[in-house]
């Protein structure tokens, strides 16, 4: 039988086989050492265990995260079974099936039992080593800082919720081209809108009844401009036919870019505060009615005689126009004449006449565009007499020109009315000085107007500079001390402001402002100018 030998490698070929023994040791090195670089990083915790639990090795982040130390590791303490808290038992145990089936497991959230009982919400995921083996790999990411972060974001939207439920009615958001993106309603609010019906819509297409398109135009000026707004007011039926206001206020949102993106904000119902509002100014026109009949009690002798003179007059003029038309030939010039003058006072007494009946009839506030110096002139013809009667000086200095103003005549005639008569009835105890009054209008350096009654009285104490204001404080001995409250509430319901300030060398100074305006300038920014 012939014997077969097997020929030896060539010196080549063990060469070969010598260098990719080398290269395989190598490679395998470089991998250890970037597995190594892994687990020291400390990035996330990373631990070799056993499919039934045990936990072989782990590293530095791992263990921190358990609050375990090395000898915990080494002694053998660290165990999937009892670091897990009993209801994760359940899903561990479908994690290790499918570790067992397809040898990796897909990351999950769980929690570990820390040594000192408390406990660690963590994300996990793991592969085995290959088959036939029952070791593995896991990566543990700690999730208590995104925990703390989601948990501190729902506290955050839970105090938001609190805040709108008991501070607003409603939370809003828009769009960019102004439409209801978002709503949420309080649960106290009995007449909120069906959930979603508004979505899609822009606030005018909303059905309303207030306010008017000059309203809403610059409203929409303020929105397309992406500026913030406040305050708000519109009306709407409410479901029983009733009208309900609402109160808007809205920011700007804009994205990381700096691009225009909607805007978010919150609305109160206030339809409450409207008809208390509303009664509040039933009740000052009423009381304001009754001041004005009773300055003009006051005036009645002053009245009378602005009366009496034209009437006088007038039958003056009748008797001459008799006269002349029973002359031979009868003089039609001198006819014509004293006809003109009778009309002339004829209208004279219509205007007093008609000056009063303004100042006393009760009627509801209007909004006119007047001229000023007009209504100061028709008010300072009505106090002439009572003005003469107390040997006053009355000069006028009215501001050519001015702008006519907004607001309610008779009301604003009715605080020059009270201002005039008041100076007047201080300068009345007078001894000895001049009496003067002086009444000037001019413009304001805010944008409105300015009017200023000054006179040159006992004056004011420094302490009664703003307590003349107060309802029912009074120096005088029949004084209601409604007058000057009056007057300021009056004044402040135009958008303006009253006060008082010391005349020099002597007297009281009581001036108020008007805007021009009322949308342009507040009346917390007009500025009291000093009456020096």
């Amino acid at each position: 039988m012939k014997s077969s030998k097997r020929s030896a490698p060539t010196p080549g070929r063990r060469r070969k086989a010598t260098e990719e023994n080398v290269q395989l040791q190598n490679d395998i090195l470089a991998r250890d050492k970037k597995i190594r670089r892994l687990v020291d990083s400390n990035i996330i915790g990373i631990i070799i265990w056993e499919v039934e639990g045990r936990i072989l090795e782990a590293n530095d982040e791992f263990l921190r995260m358990v609050g375990y130390d090395r000898e915990d590791l080494i002694a053998g303490h660290l165990h999937r079974t009892t670091m897990t808290p009993p209801e994760w038992r359940d899903r561990d145990a479908r994690t290790v099936a499918e570790l067992k089936r397809i040898g990796t497991a897909q990351p999950f959230e769980k929690e570990y039992v820390r040594k000192d009982g408390s406990r660690v919400p963590v994300l996990i995921g793991g592969a085995m080593f290959g088959e036939g083996t029952s070791q593995g790999v896991g990566f543990v990411l700690d999730l208590t800082e995104r925990k703390r972060a989601v948990e501190a974001l729902r506290q955050s939207e839970e105090r938001f919720r609190t805040l709108v439920q008991f501070s607003f009615d409603v939370y809003w958001e828009t769009d960019a081209q102004h439409r209801f993106s978002h709503q949420e309603f309080a649960e106290s609010l009995a007449d909120a809108p069906e959930l979603g019906s508004e979505i899609g819509k822009t606030r005018w297409e909303v059905p309303y009844l207030e306010p008017d398109e000059e309203a809403w135009r610059k409203h929409r000026e303020t929105l397309d401009a992406h500026l913030p707004f406040r305050d708000f007011e519109l009306a709407r039926l409410g479901p029983d036919g009733s009208k309900r206001y609402v109160s808007v206020s809205g920011l700007p949102v804009f994205d990381d870019t700096g691009r225009f993106v909607g805007y978010r904000g919150v609305g109160r119902h206030i339809t409450e505060r409207r008809r208390a509002e509303e009664a509040l100014r039933a009740m000052q026109a009423e009381l304001a009615h009754v001041n004005r009949v009773t300055t003009m009690g006051e005036l009645s002798a002053s009245i009378a005689h602005e009366v009496n003179q034209p009437i006088a007059a007038t039958v003056t003029n009748a008797q001459a126009a008799l006269r002349w038309l029973r002359a031979q030939p009868p003089d039609l010039d001198e006819v014509r004449a004293s006809l003109s003058r009778i009309v002339e006072d004829g209208q004279r007494a219509g205007n007093v006449i008609s000056g009063i009946r303004a100042l006393i009839n009760k009627v509801p506030p209007r909004k006119d565009r007047f001229d000023l110096n007009e209504a100061v002139l028709e008010t300072v013809a009505l106090t002439r007499s009572e003005v003469l009667n107390h040997g006053i000086l009355l000069q006028t200095e009215l501001a050519p020109g001015l702008p006519r103003v907004d607001g309610d005549r008779t009301q604003l005639q009715q605080v020059i009315l009270n201002l005039i008569l008041n100076a007047v009835e201080a300068m009345g105890g007078l001894d000895e000085g001049t009496r003067e009054l002086r009444i000037t209008t001019e413009r304001e350096a805010a944008g409105g107007v300015l009017v200023t009654v000054r006179d040159s009285g006992p004056g004011l104490n420094q302490a009664d500079v703003e307590r003349v204001f107060t309802a029912f404080y009074t120096t005088k001995p029949k004084g209601m001390g409604m007058g000057l409250a009056i007057c300021r509430s009056m004044v402040e319901a135009h958008g303006g402001r009253l006060w008082a300030s010391a005349n020099e060398p002597r007297g009281a100074v009581f001036q108020f402002t008007l805007p021009l305006e009322r949308e342009s300038i507040p009346a917390q920014h007009v500025r009291p100018k000093p009456a020096a």
